[in-house]
Parts: structure tokens; C-alpha cells; sequence
């Protein structure tokens, strides 16, 4: 009677130190969640500030552009705002927008040699193009992130307590455009 107690006690013991390990992981992973979309922010923030001053640097070469430098401005504003808010889907699609009317900044800036040629034009430029870049890297570390997350979840045995745990599946980072999606044409 006394061997079947202690062999109880030693399951249930071992039952507890599962489920506070599998719990802890969980959390790990959750907070390299939180990390990964941390990180995301600060580069989109970084972003919002370079804006206005490349902006301000172009306006003074492309004075005929005020039309593309306003939804620019217009773009980001949104951006922030549904940022705010907390609506990721909307979010992403403002993201979207504001991304594809600065490729038009950029493209804008070869029908004006001077400011081509400009050095805080150049500078802001290259910034933004490294904020773009460390935005994607930080969109794929989340990615990643959810990925394990996510795998965490479905796998067995982890999977029987997860949810009871109040641990729930996480969306990837996607993008919403479907023209962003299609290749790519290049003609010569």
C-alpha cells in the first residue's frame, strides 16, 4: 500500500514539474513574441521620423511633387494611426501603402538631378533603405518566433495543455498586396 503512495506521489510529482516546464517554455516563447514584435516597432517608428525629413529635403527640389510628397505624409499618418490602434490588418495594409509610395519618392528623385546629387538627400535615403531593411529582418525574426511558437503549441504532448493554458496560435507577418506577390518584369 505504501509503494503504490509513493509511486503516486512520484507520477503526479513528475506530472508538476512537466507542466511547469512546458508552461515556462511557453512563456519563453510568448515573450520572444513580444520581443520580435518590439523590435518591428522600433523600426517602423524609426521610419516615421526619417520621413518628414526626407520629405522636407525633397520639397525643396521637386516643388512641382507636392502631390506625391502629401500622400507620402498622408500615408504615414495612417500608418501611425492604425499602429495606435492596435488593428493589425490595417496596419499592414498602411504599411504596405506608405512602402510603395516611398518607392515612388525614390524613383521621383531621377527626374531631379540636383537632388540626386543632394548629400542629406543621399543620407536620408540610404537611412530609410537600411530602416526598410532592418524592418524585413525584424518581420522575419517575428516570423520565426511565431513559427516556434506555433509548433509549440500542435506538438505532442504540449499540445494537451497548451490551450487549457490560454495559450493561443499566432498569424505570421504576410504580405496583404497581391500585386507585391506577383513577379517581378524586368525589359530592357
Amino acid at each position: 500500500m505504501m509503494l503504490v503512495l509513493y509511486i503516486l506521489l512520484i507520477i503526479i510529482a513528475i506530472f508538476i514539474i512537466w507542466l511547469i516546464a512546458v508552461y515556462n517554455g511557453l512563456i519563453a516563447s510568448r515573450n520572444r513574441l513580444a520581443e520580435a514584435l518590439s523590435d518591428i516597432d522600433v523600426q517602423l517608428k524609426r521610419r516615421y521620423d526619417l520621413i518628414p525629413n526626407l520629405v522636407e529635403t525633397v520639397k525643396g527640389y521637386a516643388a512641382y511633387e507636392q502631390e506625391t510628397l502629401n500622400k507620402i505624409i498622408e500615408a504615414r499618418n495612417e500608418a501611425m494611426s492604425a499602429h495606435k490602434t492596435g488593428d493589425k490588418e490595417g496596419e499592414k495594409a498602411a504599411e504596405d501603402n506608405l512602402s510603395g509610395l516611398l518607392k515612388n519618392l525614390f524613383a521621383l528623385s531621377e527626374n531631379y538631378p540636383d537632388l540626386k546629387a543632394n548629400q542629406n538627400f543621399l543620407e536620408l535615403q540610404r537611412e530609410l533603405t537600411d530602416t526598410e531593411d532592418k524592418i524585413q529582418a525584424a518581420r522575419r525574426f517575428y516570423n520565426s518566433n511565431a513559427r516556434d511558437f506555433n509548433i509549440k503549441l500542435q506538438v505532442f504532448p504540449t499540445n494537451l495543455v497548451a490551450k487549457k493554458l490560454g495559450f493561443t496560435p499566432v498569424e505570421f507577418f504576410e504580405i496583404t498586396d497581391k500585386a507585391e506577390k506577383e513577379q517581378v518584369k524586368v525589359e530592357f
